[in-house]
């Protein structure tokens, strides 16, 4: 057997073990969990803007958004989020949510290694190249704006 017979077969193994989940579903489930942590942001905000009316709302935002990320810190930490996320799909990981558990749950998976290289060091194993792309293309863009704000 060739490596390429050896491949299709392995390609419909898999295909045959993969569980069926249609495109509409899990678009729907999707849209439910991402309106869903919209929502509970949206509800947190105005909690927060009905106790303290003076806070302007980026402030208000701000205080939403902690609220949320600890929220998924503790939910990733129990186990919890991990269900939500096999039901949400990508629901889950398009908020501030997903990006939340990327970072806890590399911490939680190394805290054994201990603090310093363990936690310290593997906290942003996924989330440091999406760190990393976010400052250097926004530094490009802020030079390209300066730039063109110069003529």
């Amino acid at each position: 057997m060739n490596n390429e017979e050896r491949n299709e077969k392995y390609l419909e193994y898999v295909e045959q073990k993969s569980p069926k989940a249609g495109w509409f579903n899990s678009l729907f489930h999707a849209f439910v969990m991402g309106a869903t942590i919209c929502c509970l942001g949206q509800m947190f905000g105005d909690i927060i803007r009905s106790f303290y009316p003076v806070l302007d709302l980026l402030t208000v935002g701000a205080w939403s958004s902690i609220i949320i990320i600890v929220l998924t810190i503790f939910l990733t930490a129990f186990g919890c989020f991990d269900r939500l996320a096999k039901y949400g799909g990508a629901g889950t990981f398009i908020p501030i949510s997903g990006f939340a558990n990327s970072i806890a749950s590399c911490a939680i998976e190394f805290k054994k290694e201990g603090l310093v290289f363990g936690v310290g060091s593997k906290m942003f194993y996924v989330a440091g190249p999406v760190l990393v792309n976010g400052v250097a293309y926004s530094l490009i863009v802020g030079v390209v704006y300066f730039i063109i704000g110069l003529f």
